[in-house]
């Protein structure tokens, strides 16, 4: 970190006092934009208040399932970035978001505006969304289409898994549900954006025949009851179908040579598969095989490391799902240490969003340089 890059963290339960600690730690001086992320188990009531009371400049928030940190992942607490004046940030609420049309059209006007008016300057948009939603898939989709050329990364809001109410801060002393937040972030620092995931496709090919989008439900593949035959590709019985084999064994699809990851939540009386992803009639997908994490981590990180040489902040989301599995699998350590390594600052999400694009069981990031 430098003077144009503050990172704050607190671990006190007591909302007034992590808020007076992560003050302290962040400091007011130059700081234009902080971005920050926080624990369900506050009273986001007073959280919200003191955020307001102790900041002038633009809050950028959502409620977490875990943090990322210096110190790699964090399980309390709430932890944030300060932007200095290196950084120009542009907050856009959308609040409720079945309205998210008019707002997107006003506010794709307003960046492209700002990107012809300054060419030369870099800059990417980071989206944060209410988890529990069902709305990121329109959302993200919208967005990339209108605003032109400005990637952008994201990830849905959580709750601990409690997937009960997941909340944006509105920039205004209140956490709020049915909202997104839409950052457009600009800096003359080199950035690049990027997703790794340790999935891909296998040989298995299945059609997905019969779904409803909206909801995130898939009825048929093949022509036949979904969690049949996704059971059957597995060599299992739908009654042996857990949450673990899901997560090791997620939906894969690709658009070009990128594959990109759609998790299965849960298998119904009916035999539908509900995903944590919309996905539609007439899509080709497979099951995909895992790769080694801590490898396919460390190599993608090396990638980055060749574009942004040393980078100064990366502002990573990542699938809670995947967490998860490295505590499972007592991984968590190494991962946390080549985050730690790469100076990552983010959350544990319910999803991720990358271009135009919301998956699952992935981190999305984007990496700043000197």
């Amino acid at each position: 970190m430098n003077a144009n890059l503050k990172y704050a963290s607190s671990e006190l339960r007591d909302p007034v006092q992590a808020v007076a600690e992560f003050a302290s730690m962040i400091g007011h001086e130059d700081i234009e934009t902080i971005l920050f992320f926080c624990s369900p188990d506050y009273d986001l009531e007073i959280l919200g208040s003191e955020l307001k009371k102790t900041f002038s400049c633009t809050l950028i928030g959502c409620t977490s399932s875990g943090q990322i940190g210096l110190e790699g992942f964090q399980h309390s607490g709430m932890l944030g970035l300060g932007l200095g004046r290196d950084f120009r940030a542009t907050a856009f609420m959308i609040h409720p978001l079945i309205e998210y049309s008019a707002v997107i059209a006003d506010m794709a006007e307003k960046i492209r505006f700002d990107s012809e008016a300054r060419p030369n300057i870099n800059r990417f948009g980071l989206l944060l969304v209410d988890g529990l939603s069902m709305a990121e898939e329109r959302l993200v989709a919208n967005l990339y289409q209108q605003i032109g050329n400005v990637p952008i990364i994201g990830g849905s809001a959580g709750d601990d898994l409690r997937f009960e109410q997941s909340f944006i801060y509105d920039g205004n002393g209140k956490f709020i549900s049915d909202a997104a937040v839409f950052a457009v972030i600009e800096t003359s620092s080199p950035l690049t954006t990027f997703k790794i995931q340790h999935f891909i496709p296998s040989d298995v090919e299945l059609v997905i025949t019969e779904a409803d989008p909206e909801k995130r439900v898939i009825f048929e593949i093949n022509g036949e009851p979904a969690a049949k035959v996704y059971a059957e590709s597995l060599g299992l019985s739908v009654d042996e179908l857990t949450p673990t084999i899901f997560s090791r064994n997620p939906l894969v699809l690709s658009f070009g040579d990128e594959p990109y990851v759609r998790s299965i939540q849960k298998w119904n009386d009916d035999f539908s598969l509900t995903c944590y992803c919309a996905i539609e009639e007439g899509l080709i997908i497979s099951i995909g095989i895992a790769e080694d994490p801590i490898e396919t981590f460390r190599q993608s990180f090396e990638k980055v490391n060749e574009i942004i040489p040393d980078p100064r902040v990366i502002i990573g989301c990542d699938c809670i799902l995947r967490r998860l599995q490295f505590e499972e699998e007592g991984l968590e350590q190494p991962i946390s240490d080549i985050m730690r390594q790469n100076n990552v600052i983010g959350f544990s999400t319910y999803g991720e969003q990358y271009n135009g694009l919301h998956v699952n069981q992935t981190f999305t990031g984007v990496a700043i340089g000197g």
